[in-house]
């Protein structure tokens, strides 16, 4: 039975855009305060994927907003909004459950927001590490990555280009096209 469906699976992941998954988005992450588990290739299969490395207690935190609004915008034409909080500028809550509050209930984030890693040095999670050989690393909170369907960087933002910016607006729209 067993040998069934592993070759079920192989069969598939053969003929469907499984196999092109790229290797730094095949990951499983947890949800924010959740004990779900999210598979970051079933997510992002095919689709534009903006990610973001958030904290909770920055000067650019209002951008939950305008990150919620493109959520909103263009998550039913297929974009993909990530979140990722990170203390590694010093601007995230000691506390999941707090860090939890600010996106939910504070900003009505709908998107998802993944547990907090690192996104820069030796100890960035591996997707920011790939992010950072592709273009860079985030050199504070709030940089936007858009990323093609194929898992290529398309472009990046600092903090200081806000989220609805007609540059950022007009990356994603090409890449729904």
């Amino acid at each position: 039975m067993k040998t069934r469906a592993l070759a079920l699976v192989t069969l598939l992941a053969s003929a469907g855009s499984w196999a092109a998954c790229p290797d730094w988005l095949d990951t499983e992450k947890r949800r924010l305060h959740a004990k779900e588990q999210v598979d970051l290739c079933a997510l992002t299969d095919g689709k534009p994927v903006l990610i973001v490395n958030t904290a909770s207690h920055c000067g650019f935190t209002g951008q939950f907003k305008q990150l919620e609004a493109l959520h909103q915008q263009y998550g039913d034409q297929g974009l993909v909004v990530l979140g990722f909080p990170s203390d590694d500028f010093f601007q995230e809550a000691d506390d999941e459950a707090e860090t939890a509050e600010v996106c939910y209930k504070n900003y009505g984030v709908s998107f998802t927001m993944l547990t907090p890693v690192s996104v820069r040095g030796g100890d960035a999670d591996p997707i920011f590490q790939e992010l950072a050989r592709q273009g860079g690393a985030p050199k504070w909170n709030f940089y936007k990555y858009l990323v093609s369907p194929e898992g290529k960087l398309v472009d990046y933002w600092s903090p200081r280009t806000e989220p609805d910016d007609a540059e950022i607006t007009g990356a994603i729209e090409t890449l729904l096209k």
